[in-house]
């Protein structure tokens, strides 16, 4: 299948000016890499955002820069977004080799209806949403998917030794780590009162103590990617 493209421009715009390029609908953005000199371009806000919905976590993108030859393979590192608008404010993009191992997150899909779960009210409960690995760029899977359905018994429970993962892919997480279980409806009931007592307590003692700290308000980052 062929990979998605993106097409941007050289920046030569940096610091506070970058304001006027997001007023007009381009995103400052960089490349980088290992061993690789920082690459200051800007992009078209729309093609990026649309680019980020069809694509999957770890996707390899070819960036093509204008001017230059050959496409850069990319995978979206991090979008800074504004935190009341969401508007995107900046974008990294980090090269990688196609030949080069490299590591990241895939996201855990629960699949399939547990006996457990339907029969004996037990409750599933997720530790980790992530599975941590390691492959080549195009081996990265868009999930890894978790099975539940053979856990017919409370307290069961699927650890991360037991998913089922591809043979070009490495996992980092520890094999002993649970992924999810099933509890017993009894200790959930009994976990509550002890959970509401404590809220209380808490509550008690903000009321007689100092008065808590009021949330700072919430401001862009700066951009400090573009200050250099």
């Amino acid at each position: 299948m062929a990979r998605k493209e993106l097409t941007v421009e050289p920046r030569q715009v940096t610091g506070k000016k970058v304001a006027q390029l997001r007023r007009a609908g381009i995103l400052p953005a960089n490349i980088y890499g290992h061993g690789l000199d920082s690459v200051s371009v800007q992009v078209a806000t729309d093609d990026l955002e649309k680019t980020l919905r069809a694509a999957t976590a770890n996707e390899v993108i070819d960036v093509q820069v204008t001017g230059e030859s050959a496409a850069r393979p990319i995978v979206v590192h991090k979008v800074q977004r504004h935190p009341l608008t969401s508007g995107a404010l900046h974008a990294d993009f980090y090269q990688v080799s196609l030949r080069e191992r490299m590591r990241g997150g895939v996201p855990l899909i629960v699949t399939g209806v547990s006996d457990a779960v339907a029969t004996y009210n037990g409750v599933l409960m997720t530790s980790i949403e992530t599975l941590q690995i390691e492959a080549l760029p195009l081996d990265f899977p868009t999930h890894i998917e978790v099975d539940i359905s053979g856990l017919d018994e409370l307290e069961a429970a699927i650890h991360v030794r037991d998913l089922i993962v591809p043979g070009n892919v490495t996992v980092l997480n520890e094999p002993d780590v649970v992924v999810v279980k099933v509890a017993s409806p009894r200790v959930m009931e009994e976990e509550e009162p002890v959970a509401a007592a404590e809220g209380e307590a808490a509550a008690a003692t903000g009321e007689a103590g100092e008065a808590p700290q009021a949330e700072a308000e919430a401001e862009p980052e700066s951009d400090s990617k573009d200050e250099a």
